[in-house]
């Protein structure tokens, strides 16, 4: 990725902001985390159990602990960055700085990938956990999707403050979900559940691993379901009261949280009911405590519903980080102006409404929460190579900016990040290639319209911009 594009800035007039404003303050560090974990909960309700049939379990816990180092690695680095660079813009925002224009868009581009594309796959989940309960004789399909996006897109359109508080409950209760599918399927725990997949006959395939490494690496996909969207919490930058303190927090106790429980779900959910049964379901953690505990179990129907709630949170917050991520680069002119529009709520109501409705058109026309995964995954881990780069770069050309917080470890943490996201972005081609070449032409086209179109017309004023020229100016002067 080159470090330096050219590029020509238009002049907007005096009211181009101010039909494009955030809410200020609207969170501090507690609910950034709950953000975090409200991004990335309903991994742990459904998703992650496909990789026991791409890998086996033990392919499934290598896939698991590399992405657990992975991410927890790269969070340290958007801690820092986050502190440093607080706009609304984040993960595009900062390797705009470190790798100029075109790195900055393509950062943000394969940031909206996956979080336009990660709701469809979850409101597929929706459907799944709404099919299981029954609830008003609805079946999985399109007018659950419907449903997921009119009111939660609604609830958005609401206002900034509002969202984050609903999410924040919403996710309270998934959490105490967690806990008790923890403490219902500890006592029924057997080593042996786990390792009832028989091996394929693979190279060096066996009880532990039954696809052999081809199927461990396959696994990673679903691995990254267990921390997916993590990184999303810096999208809030313009909307905290104190981003310097509180967006290290708000990301680090959130991936900690997400950390526990994927250990705890990877461990009890196959130990007490089989990896071969959990391997191909849509609601995995009702299934295996009716599994363990009998088909009329309260505490599975209690956290059936607890469970929509999870997959509610993911969805309703990752909505949240599209639009700001959408609003961000087309307030800065990378995309079209208009979808950058912002409503007497603040909120950016067209960057709400365009990607919902690409997502719910995916869910429907698909129905297949499997295949929207990889596409979201091929998304994000393109983006996780360009924001550790980021990082790096940004400590060594630019160590005397001044941080509100520093990575330990500096450039190793991130090195190591940068290492095991580019083993991702291969191993999302063992899972489909179909979806990830798909996925990379979108992504090509994307940076083709940058290169030949909306470079020459960017923002001068906008935030990220803004910031580029003042390195740029200050560079002259040395």
């Amino acid at each position: 990725m080159a470090t330096k594009s050219r590029v020509d800035y238009t002049t907007v007039t005096e009211d181009y902001h101010r039909h494009r404003q955030l809410k200020r303050g609207a969170a501090g560090w507690v609910l950034l985390a709950g953000l975090g974990v409200s991004y990335v909960i309903s991994g742990d309700f459904a998703g992650w159990n496909f990789g026991l049939g791409q890998g086996g379990w033990g392919g499934l816990l290598i896939a698991t602990v590399l992405m657990g180092v992975m991410y927890t690695c790269m969070v340290f680095g958007l801690a820092e960055m986050s502190s440093t660079l607080p706009t609304a813009g984040a993960g595009y925002g900062f390797a705009r700085r470190a790798l100029g224009p075109l790195g900055g868009f393509a950062t943000g581009v394969a940031v909206l990938i996956e979080y336009a594309v990660a709701p469809a796959a979850i409101s597929v989940f929706i459907g799944g956990y709404v099919e299981a309960l029954g609830l008003f004789g609805l079946t999985s399909g399109w007018p659950i999707f419907l449903a997921a996006y009119v009111l939660f897109v609604g609830l958005h359109l609401w206002g900034v403050g509002e969202a984050l508080k609903i999410m924040f409950g919403i996710t309270v209760i998934a959490v105490i979900a967690l806990v008790a599918t923890v403490v219902g399927l500890l006592p029924h725990f057997r080593v042996a559940n786990l390792f009832d997949i028989d091996p394929d006959g693979s190279a060096l395939s066996s009880a532990f691993l039954p696809m052999g490494i081809a199927g461990a690496m396959a696994a990673l996909v679903y691995g990254i379901w267990f921390f997916l969207a993590i990184e999303g919490v810096p999208l809030a930058a313009e909307e905290t009261a104190d981003p310097k303190r509180d967006m290290p927090r708000g990301i680090i106790v959130g991936m900690l949280i997400l950390l526990v429980f994927a250990a705890f779900m990877l461990v009890l959910v196959p130990g007490a009911a089989g990896s071969s049964l959990m391997a191909e379901s849509d609601n995995p953690l009702p299934e295996a405590l009716r599994a363990a505990l009998g088909e009329n179990s309260a505490l599975a129907g209690f956290v059936n519903y607890a469970g929509l709630a999870g997959l509610v949170a993911s969805f309703f917050s990752i909505i949240y980080a599209y639009s700001r991520q959408l609003f961000a680069l087309s307030r800065a002119g990378y995309l079209p102006r208009w979808l950058s529009l912002t409503g007497g709520r603040k909120t950016p109501y067209v960057a709400l409404l365009v990607p919902g409705s690409i997502g719910f058109l995916l869910a429907a026309i698909t129905e297949n929460g499997a295949l929207l995964i990889n596409i979201a995954v091929f998304g994000a881990t393109v983006s996780y190579v360009l924001l550790n780069l980021s990082h790096i770069l940004l400590r060594r050309r630019e160590p005397d900016l001044p941080r509100g917080y520093v990575t330990p470890g500096g450039t190793v943490t991130t090195g190591i990040a940068l290492v095991l996201s580019v083993i991702a972005v291969i191993a999302t081609f063992f899972v489909d290639v179909q979806a990830a070449a798909i996925t990379a032409a979108v992504f090509v086209a994307a940076v083709a319209y940058f290169w030949f179109y909306s470079r020459h017309h960017l923002v001068a004023s906008a935030p990220e911009e803004e910031f580029a020229q003042i390195t740029q100016a200050e560079s002259t002067l040395r």
